[in-house]
C-alpha cells in the first residue's frame, strides 16, 4: 500500500510504484546538430532563390530561343471561316459551353464551374473522414470518378466535333470555289495583245476575295500581303489550303507572264 504523500508524484502501475515525471520537452538547438541543419532564414531561403533565378533565367532562354508556335496566319477578325480552339487543358469548359443558348451562356461559363471550383476548395471541410481508403469514403470517392469522367468525355467531344467542322468548312469552301470558277483568262494572241491584270482578277479571283480584294467568308483578305510575287504565283499556280480556306490550283490559267503581273497587281493593293 503506498504511503499519503502528494498523490501527483505516485501512480500505481501493477504492485510497484512509479514516479510520474514532469519533464518538459524543448527542442534541441541547432547547435546539438552540427552540420545537419541550418537557419531557415537567410540560409536555407537563399538556396531556393538561387534555384529559382537559375530556373528563370533558363526559362527565359527557352522563350527567347524558341518562340510560341503560332498560326500560320494573323488574326483576322473579319474571317468568318475561322473556327477558334482554346488549349488542351480548356476544352473541356469550351465544349461545356456549348451546350448552354447565347442567353444562358453564364450558365456554362462562371456560375456551374465556380459551383464546382468552391466545393473543391471546401472538400477538406466537406469530408472530413480519417480514413484514407477510397472504398471507405464512396461519396467522395465516387464523385471525384464522375469529375474526372466528364472532363475527358467533354475533352475528347471537342476534339472530335472540332475535326469535322475544320473538315466541313475546308470541303464547303473548295465546293464553293469550284463553283465559282470562271472560264480561264484568254492567252496571248499576237505581240500586240495587251494582258489587264486586274481585269483578270475581276474575272478569275472577285469571286473569292472580293471585288475590293477585301475578302469574303470563302477566302480571306489580299490587302497588305506579306508575301513576295514568286509566293503569290506559287499559290496561283498550286493553290493553297489553311484556317482560312482551301484554293484550289488552276482558278488562273494564264501564262507564267500573266501571273507575275496578276501577282505585282495583288501586292501593289497595301
Amino acid at each position: 500500500m503506498a504511503h499519503e504523500r502528494n498523490k501527483n508524484d505516485v501512480k500505481y502501475v501493477g504492485d510497484s510504484r512509479v514516479k510520474v515525471r514532469k519533464e518538459k520537452l524543448y527542442p534541441k538547438p541547432y547547435s546539438e546538430y552540427p552540420g545537419k541543419t541550418e537557419p531557415f532564414f537567410p540560409n536555407f531561403l537563399l538556396k531556393e532563390w538561387m534555384a529559382a533565378v537559375v530556373f528563370l533565367g533558363a526559362f527565359m532562354v527557352l522563350v527567347v530561343s524558341h518562340p510560341a508556335p503560332l498560326e500560320a496566319t494573323p488574326a483576322d477578325p473579319n474571317d468568318t471561316s475561322y473556327i477558334p480552339l482554346p488549349d488542351w487543358y480548356f476544352l473541356f469548359l469550351y465544349q461545356f459551353l456549348k451546350y448552354f443558348p447565347s442567353g444562358t451562356a453564364v450558365w456554362g461559363a462562371v456560375i456551374i464551374p465556380g459551383f464546382f471550383a468552391l466545393l473543391f476548395l471546401l472538400a477538406p471541410w466537406l469530408d472530413r473522414k480519417p480514413d484514407r481508403r477510397p472504398s471507405k469514403r464512396p461519396i467522395a470517392t465516387s464523385l471525384m470518378l464522375i469529375v474526372v469522367a466528364g472532363i475527358v468525355f467533354l475533352t475528347y467531344e471537342a476534339v472530335v466535333q472540332h475535326k469535322a467542322q475544320v473538315e466541313a468548312m475546308e470541303a464547303s469552301a473548295a465546293q464553293h470555289a469550284q463553283q465559282a470558277a470562271p472560264a480561264p483568262a484568254p492567252q496571248d494572241q499576237g505581240t500586240t495583245a495587251t494582258f489587264d491584270p486586274e481585269a483578270a482578277y475581276m474575272q478569275s479571283c472577285s469571286a473569292c476575295h472580293g471585288q475590293d480584294l477585301a475578302g469574303t467568308a470563302a477566302a480571306p483578305s489580299l490587302i497588305a500581303l506579306n508575301l513576295t510575287v514568286d509566293e503569290v504565283v506559287d499559290i496561283i499556280t498550286n493553290g493553297r489550303s489553311g484556317s482560312q480556306g482551301v484554293m484550289p490550283p488552276g482558278m488562273f490559267s494564264g501564262t507564267e507572264e500573266q501571273k507575275k503581273q496578276l501577282a505585282e497587281w495583288v501586292l501593289s493593293h497595301q
